[in-house]
């Protein structure tokens, strides 16, 4: 695809996903909620200083933490830099349907100008991959326990979400873990590889040898979930932890009032859902989803609409002016050449 078609692309991208968007949440969110926006607007006025004050230092805390996770997987980075790179990254993935890859790049540019080796950087994209897919594992079974240990019995729609989403990483764990357990497996992996991607090498100006390139991305894997899995751990437990607090208080700002069991599974429907790429983070798709939850559950309609709103404002919107102010201040960092700078022609992951 060349340029020139690849911005119209994007930008055709843009257009659909934030306008599909806009439709979920205007006229989707009200209508499965069975509320207005004249009702959500009018809870939401209600809103105190205070109230908002202490969101935000919810919202800053938990994107702190999570900048654990990078520190725990590229040896080097520090935790401003993780903020910077996180804040940036996140805000692209908010702009874009399925902008998870368009942020990976991003990524990868700033880590660049920092002085960090390309296989390093690719090792922390891969890493930190797996440990979101395998919280995004464990939330959902941790939700199902909740509900069936404090309610007793479980939506029917929601089990198949929570099934659904878990049977999916599961599958990829256990490909990466697979591929981590067992060299055999790992140079099996690499020449599957390249026997399947060879009319695309073939285009490629530098051939890559797959199989060398999984086994030795194995190697520097292990090195990093032994030097770092504690503190990517707890980061992202700590993260969604975080992020959970802010949600409760969300609802509870509204005047929503739920049994736990019900609000932390609403809690991980609606994680599950912002992985749903048809609009950028899920937007749209994850505040019907949670606020139907909800409503199924209880709770009023309204006040529920209005909590599941405000958290998407500090989660999805707040995200994006905060990433405008990370790319401001990595626009004045100190930058480093990296150590193979004259690689130029390289995959920027891989």
């Amino acid at each position: 695809m060349s340029h020139g078609r690849s911005i119209v692309w994007r930008l055709a991208q843009f257009v659909v996903g934030v306008g599909l968007a806009v439709f979920l949440l205007w006229w989707g969110l009200p209508k499965v909620a069975h509320t207005t926006w004249t009702d959500v607007w009018h809870l939401l006025s209600q809103l105190q200083l205070g109230t908002v004050v202490g969101l935000t230092v919810l919202m800053i805390s938990g994107l702190w933490l999570v900048t654990f996770l990078y520190t725990g997987s590229l040896k080097g980075l520090g935790h401003v830099q993780a903020m910077i790179v996180n804040a940036c990254g996140s805000s692209i993935g908010n702009l874009l349907p399925g902008g998870g890859a368009a942020g990976v790049v991003v990524t990868y540019k700033q880590l660049r100008s920092w002085g960090f080796l390309r296989r390093d950087i690719s090792t922390m994209v891969i890493v930190t991959g797996v440990w979101n897919v395998l919280a995004r594992v464990v939330l959902p079974v941790v939700g199902i326990v909740a509900i069936i240990i404090g309610i007793g019995h479980l939506n029917p729609l929601v089990a198949q979400a929570a099934i659904l989403g878990a049977l999916i990483g599961v599958s990829v764990v256990v490909a990466f873990w697979g591929a981590l357990a067992s060299e055999s497996f790992a140079h099996k992996l690499g020449r599957w590889l390249m026997k399947i991607s060879g009319p695309l090498r073939r285009r490629r100006k530098k051939d890559v040898d797959l199989e060398f390139a999984i086994t030795d991305l194995r190697r520097r894997i292990i090195d990093i979930v032994r030097y770092g899995w504690l503190e990517m751990t707890y980061g992202l437990v700590g993260f969604f932890g975080v992020y959970y607090i802010l949600f409760w208080f969300c609802l509870n700002s509204m005047g929503v009032q739920m049994p736990f069991a019900y609000m932390f599974g609403a809690y991980t429907v609606g994680r599950l859902l912002t992985a749903v790429g048809i609009t950028p983070g899920g937007l749209g798709v994850t505040e019907a989803g949670t606020a139907a939850v909800l409503v199924g559950w209880g709770a009023d309609p309204a006040q529920a609409t209005a909590g599941v709103v405000l958290f998407s404002l500090f989660t999805h919107f707040f995200e994006v002016p905060l990433g405008l102010v990370g790319w401001v201040i990595w626009w004045f960092s100190p930058k480093q050449e990296p150590g193979d700078a004259h690689l130029d022609d390289a995959e920027p992951v891989g």
